[in-house]
């Protein structure tokens, strides 16, 4: 499709979306100073989900037979979406950086290409193997630090292996939610998705404040937790969904890269991150792999 159909102002959405998915990693990396990472995430989907129910309640009440016949579907995909996505980031914050983060986590069409093909027998041509070994080795050059040495002796980041599972929950939960066929709306499934992923966190999150560390519930809980559920949340998700609508899935994937550009760039300006030279490595290696892979899939359509 030729870029003359568009208007500028949806062109504008591609590099607007991404400031308010990034600072999901400003979050993971600040917030949790002040707040328990799993706490965070937990309060984070429970005011995502009463911020947006109050919106979405009657639609919800008039599909309640059909929730209540997919509530295992939409429990599954809650719980990577806003569970696994939205708990691991914080836990790896306590370890790692944001930039590390932003480029690890922009590998995630690589694993939704690799379990669709294991999972759902979808085709792995010759150009998405090498699109797959590219993208693989740049993430793995970010965690080991471009030093073999910390393969060798298993010496990794923990926050990095935390955002490396991450980006495989948002693979799961974007592919499931591509099988899942619904007649709900967009802000319908929203909900849902945010109080079932609020519901996964529950245990988890009654252990670290047993166990581990409990939540002070004090000025600087209520700013994260705020910001967290409408920056990287409902703003993100808003502005990704009306920016697909207007440009399409395919172009809207650029959101991805954009998004590393700007983890770099939060890392640097709130917590002096310097780039080293195996980021510059890792980004283009896991740029070309999900290009190579982009660009096949689009061939296709």
């Amino acid at each position: 499709m030729s870029v003359k159909r568009y208007s500028y102002i949806p062109f504008l959405l591609l590099f607007i979306q991404p400031i308010f998915m990034a600072s999901n990693l400003v979050v993971a990396r600040g917030g949790v100073e002040f707040v328990p990472p799993i706490s965070l995430a937990f309060w984070r989907w429970t005011a995502v989900f009463l911020m947006l129910l109050p919106f979405t309640f009657n639609s919800l009440k008039k599909n309640f037979k059909f929730i209540k016949q997919e509530y295992k579907k939409i429990f599954f995909i809650g719980s990577m979406g806003c569970g696994v996505c939205g708990a691991f980031p914080f836990l790896a914050g306590q370890t790692t950086t944001v930039t590390n983060m932003g480029i690890i986590y922009s590998s995630s069409p690589i694993f939704i290409i690799l379990i669709s093909s294991i999972f759902f027998k979808e085709k792995i041509n010759f150009l998405k193997i090498i699109g797959l070994t590219s993208c693989l080795i740049g993430v793995f050059s970010i965690i080991i630090k471009g030093d073999l040495s910390f393969l060798i002796n298993l010496r990794f980041t923990i926050g990095d292996l935390w955002m490396l599972a991450s980006s495989i929950g948002w693979a799961l939960y974007s592919i499931y939610l591509f099988y899942w066929k619904t007649n709900l709306k967009i802000f319908d499934r929203f909900t849902l998705i945010a109080f079932f992923g609020a519901v996964s966190l529950f245990p988890f999150y009654l252990i670290e404040e047993t166990i581990f560390v409990s939540t002070v519930f004090d000025s600087d809980f209520f700013i994260w937790v705020l910001f967290a559920a409408i920056s990287p949340g409902i703003i993100a998700f808003t502005l990704y969904t009306l920016t697909q609508k207007k440009l399409g899935a395919s172009i809207t994937g650029f959101t991805l890269y954009i998004f590393t550009v700007y983890s770099a760039f939060y890392g640097y300006l709130f917590f002096n991150e310097q780039l080293e030279y195996y980021h510059y490595i890792g980004t283009i290696l896991v740029f070309f792999g999900v290009y190579l892979v982009k660009r096949k899939n689009d061939s296709n359509t």
